[in-house]
């Protein structure tokens, strides 16, 4: 049975919106070659998607809004975050004391974590701090406050006061979008709070980030460049992606 108009804008609505949970962006020349209708088609879809506060369109596409859950963020760009893992090892045995943020990428790197002698680390992410239970070297802290289910991260006042109550030798962060000129973005405010207070916590910051959040951009700004010591990606430290950061930040 052929499709009347009205079904194929719904089911082109759940296609659009399986490539923003999958990608975390549609681009609209794609999307319009991949579901065989125009580039204008695309558009009009998307911005109904932005009127019911689903996406937010930005140039040549769109993006999701809100944080999506932590199972789907942490299954994107894997190699990408085992990589910078790895590279976080080398740069975490410098370091007695560290706060890490509730993000994937830092998921990744306290499930990879070598033994560093009477480390201790204090988080938000309930993730990373179960993933650090089982290491007899961590002496790991988690912050209270008020859980976003989604993301497993504790969030709000009380998080943040936790979080400025520790001075550590080290901070890192990662981010939802990075952009040479305004610095880190994140979806909310809240996120963007706990980030400032992991900034404030530590004396060093490093910012782990992989490669497809160069260039991009989110609704509230965070952490500017010039806030940043370190940082860390996937790539080379000689690539060309990273050109537009190389003047302004060490890279690794």
């Amino acid at each position: 049975m052929s499709l009347d108009g009205s079904l194929a804008a719904e089911e082109r609505r759940q296609a659009l919106l399986d490539l923003l949970r999958d990608l975390g962006r549609v681009d609209i020349a794609g999307s319009a070659d991949q579901l065989d209708v125009s580039p204008m088609t695309i558009r009009r879809d998307l911005r109904g998607l932005e009127r019911e506060g689903l996406a937010r369109l930005v140039r040549g596409g769109a993006v999701p809004v809100g944080i999506q859950e932590f199972a789907v963020r942490q299954s994107r760009a894997l190699s990408a975050k085992r990589r910078i893992a790895e590279k976080l090892g080398t740069v975490i045995v410098q370091h007695e004391s560290v706060a890490v943020d509730g993000s994937t990428t830092l998921f990744r790197f306290v499930e990879e974590l070598e033994p560093v002698a009477d480390l201790l680390v204090v988080t938000y992410g309930i993730p990373a701090f179960q993933a650090l239970q089982s290491r007899s070297h961590v002496r790991a802290y988690l912050s209270g406050g008020e859980l976003d289910p989604r993301t497993g991260s504790l969030l709000g006042p009380v998080a943040q006061r936790t979080i400025d109550s520790f001075s550590v030798s080290c901070c890192l962060l990662s981010t939802m979008a990075l952009d040479p000129e305004v610095g880190t973005m994140e979806p909310n405010v809240e996120e963007v709070e706990m980030k400032r207070a992991l900034l404030r916590s530590g004396q060093y910051s490093v910012l782990a980030v992989d490669s497809t959040k160069l260039g991009q951009r989110s609704a509230v700004r965070s952490v500017a460049i010039d806030e940043i010591d370190l940082i860390v990606t996937e790539l080379d430290p000689a690539d060309a992606l990273l050109d537009p950061y190389r003047d302004r930040v060490e890279l690794l």
